[in-house]
Formats: structure tokens, C-alpha cells, sequence
């Protein structure tokens, strides 16, 4: 009788924690199986909205460009686009000439030091003489007074107004932007400059163009408060060149882009030292690898028994 009911408990207590097992084992499962659900649906959601994120902004950039009354500039063959392609520095001595004889009188270039000059369009000599025909205000002195003194290499290019006040008032409220580093700073680069010095024009019927400001497509709204400034033979170019608008446009772009990136021919130099380099270490790492360590990889290494 008591070897009969130690059987039974047994048996029973055996199947409580087979059962209780079973529980636990379905609990964790479900538990598991509910995660990795909801994991899914977290990534979901994530993706869908970053997804919906990128296409609202897609389409509000497209809205922008499409609302917009401007032309886009035609993209022009550059002598400094291609890859390897050095600034033409001869179009960037006229570009400074078009910048002094015309730009200057309403755009500063405040970042750009006569220093900057040397090497790039003038020599040492020719950039000190350039800088010596401005009067910079100095001092104090001993007595405590300021002075005037011809200009330096060290010295920026000189501001037409003393502040922008005196900009906007000049200019019937509008302000000249500063063209230190304007062909980064617009949609287009340099063929945006060209396009617009050099796209003037009669406004179209339906088009009221405020007095004191001029029509020009490739500005955004059409009307702009410059005036066209660049005619052919407006400034006779030292070298000889024939000074039409077209020559004058394009050698002021270039020189912009010169200043607004003047590493542009130190970073192609760089780009290809740095092809050499990595063309040679290419080529050294396929020799050792196919010369020295395949050998090391393919060896077969036999442990033969001592007789």
C-alpha cells in the first residue's frame, strides 16, 4: 500500500513539474515571440518615418525650386572643372582688375588680404603696389592720434561703405553682399555669376519692375537693385585682351572662385600625390601578398611521428 501511493505521488508530483516546465517554457516563448513583434513594429514605424521624412523634404525643396521665377544657369566647361584642372591664373589677374575697376565701388572683400595676392596673380613687387594705393586708418600714435598710411600686404581689401547702413542708404535700401566667398555661398557657383552679370535684360509683359530696380532672370524674384555693370570695352585689360561683357563676366567668375576657395589647386596637387601614393602601396601590397605571404597561407605543416 505505501510502495502503491509513493508511486501515485510521485507520479503526480513528477508530472506537476513536467507541467510547470511546459508553463514556463510557453510563458518565455510567447514572451520572446511578443518582442520580437514588437521590435518589428518599432523598426516599422522608425522606418516608415524617417522614410516620410526624407520625401517631405524632397518635395518641399522641389516646391521651392519649382515656385521660383528665376532661370537656372547653363553649366559651363570651366578650364577649372575637370578633375585635375588647375584656375586659369591669367583670367584671374583680369578677373582682380574687373573686381578693382568695377565691383569694388559697391562690394567689399573683406576677407581677402593683399598678401593672398602674391604668387597667384601678382608678384611680391606688384601686390605691394597694388596694396600702397589704398590709405588705411592706423594708430594711435604717441600722442594718441590715429593717422592715415598707404596700405600693406597685410592689409584687407578695403570696404566702398564704413558700415551697412551706409551700404543700404547708398544703394536705395538694398546691401551689396560682401564677394569673398559668394560662388560658394549661391546655387551654381561661378556659372551663376556669369549668368547673371551677364543675363540683363527687357522685363517680359505682366512683370512690374519697381523704380531703381532692373529685370534679370537669373535672380531669384527677377528684380534685382544692381544694375548691369559690365559692358563691352567698359575697362581696357593691361595684356591686351578684348575687354567684351563675356570676357569681363567670365574673368571675374574665375576670380571669385579663387576666392572663395583658395586651396582649389592645392587640394588637386594633393589628389594626386595622393593617387601616386596609394597606386604605389596598392601595387607593394599585391606583390607581398602574391609573392611572400601565399606561400605562408598554402603551407602544409606535417607532424610526422618519431620512429
Amino acid at each position: 500500500m505505501a510502495a502503491n501511493l509513493g508511486r501515485i505521488c510521485g507520479t503526480n508530483l513528477l508530472k506537476a513539474n513536467v507541467n510547470l516546465t511546459s508553463l514556463q517554457q510557453v510563458s518565455n516563448f510567447s514572451t520572446a515571440k511578443q518582442w520580437t513583434s514588437n521590435q518589428k513594429k518599432l523598426f516599422a514605424a522608425v522606418g516608415a518615418g524617417i522614410g516620410g521624412l526624407g520625401t517631405l523634404l524632397f518635395a518641399m525643396e522641389q516646391t521651392v525650386k519649382a515656385s521660383g521665377t528665376e532661370v537656372h544657369p547653363t553649366k559651363w566647361p570651366w578650364s577649372h572643372s575637370g578633375i585635375f584642372s588647375s584656375l586659369d591664373h591669367s583670367s584671374m589677374r583680369r578677373g582682380y582688375e574687373v573686381y578693382k575697376q568695377v565691383c569694388a565701388a559697391c562690394h567689399s572683400m573683406r576677407f581677402i588680404a593683399y598678401r593672398n595676392l602674391v604668387g597667384v596673380t601678382h608678384t611680391e613687387a606688384e601686390a605691394k603696389a597694388e596694396a600702397e594705393q589704398i590709405m588705411v586708418t592706423d594708430g594711435p600714435d604717441d600722442s594718441g592720434a590715429m593717422y592715415q598710411r598707404p596700405g600693406k600686404l597685410s592689409d584687407y581689401f578695403p570696404s566702398p561703405y564704413p558700415n551697412e547702413e551706409a551700404a543700404r542708404a547708398a544703394n536705395n535700401g538694398a546691401y551689396p553682399p560682401d564677394l569673398s566667398y559668394i560662388v560658394s555661398a549661391r546655387h551654381g557657383g561661378e556659372d551663376y555669376i556669369f549668368a547673371l552679370l551677364t543675363g540683363y535684360c527687357e522685363a517680359p509683359a505682366g512683370v512690374i519692375i519697381r523704380e531703381g530696380q532692373y529685370f534679370n532672370p537669373y535672380f531669384p524674384g527677377g528684380a534685382i537693385s544692381m544694375a548691369q555693370v559690365l559692358y563691352n570695352e567698359v575697362i581696357e585689360y593691361e595684356d591686351g585682351t578684348p575687354a567684351t561683357a563675356s570676357q569681363l563676366a567670365k574673368d571675374v567668375a574665375t576670380f571669385l572662385k579663387w576666392t572663395s576657395e583658395p586651396e582649389h589647386d592645392q587640394r588637386k596637387r594633393m589628389l594626386i600625390k595622393a593617387i601616386g601614393i596609394f597606386a604605389f602601396l596598392t601595387a607593394i601590397s599585391y606583390y607581398i601578398k602574391r609573392h611572400k605571404w601565399s606561400a605562408l597561407k598554402s603551407r602544409k605543416i606535417v607532424f610526422a611521428p618519431k620512429k
